[in-house]
């Protein structure tokens, strides 16, 4: 047995392993735990469309939808907003033409989605497949 003493200072070693180990681990975690989410806001540019003028033809239903949600039909009110009497007058105001009428919705623009959406529902539930909405000329002229 070697029981003599080393002379001058021993010289202490660090282990690095242990010290990586752990901060792969906290990298790890950080990495799980952290969430990656998009800040921005939905920005949408509504598309402007440069339609000519509308023309008096037979078998078009032209349906205006206000602000508010009160429909007409060829310029006539249609009473209530239940979707089975908006039906019940696109039937009677298409007439014989029937399926080949073309039904025209011109909404104004803060009308509620849902009001537009009756509206192709009526029209569907009438039997009248044909729909196309109304715009207008962008303020510039359509110069884009």
């Amino acid at each position: 047995m070697n029981f003599r003493r080393r002379h001058g200072p021993e010289e202490p070693e660090i282990n690095l392993i242990p010290f990586i180990d752990v901060l792969l681990v906290v990298i790890i975690f950080l990495m799980l735990s952290t969430t990656y989410s998009r800040y921005s806001e939905l920005q949408i540019n509504l598309p402007v469309a440069a339609a000519e003028q509308l023309k008096d033809r037979p078998g078009e239903v032209l349906v205006s939808v206000s602000a508010d949600g009160r429909y007409t039909i060829n310029r006539q009110p249609v009473d209530g907003r239940n979707i089975d009497t908006l039906a019940a007058a696109l039937r009677s105001a298409a007439g014989a033409d029937g399926a080949q009428a073309i039904v025209i919705v011109s909404a104004d623009a803060l009308a509620a989605h849902q009001s537009v959406i009756g509206v192709m529902d009526a029209a569907r539930r009438a039997g009248l497949p044909r729909l196309t909405f109304a715009t207008q000329l962008p303020a510039d002229g359509g110069a884009r």
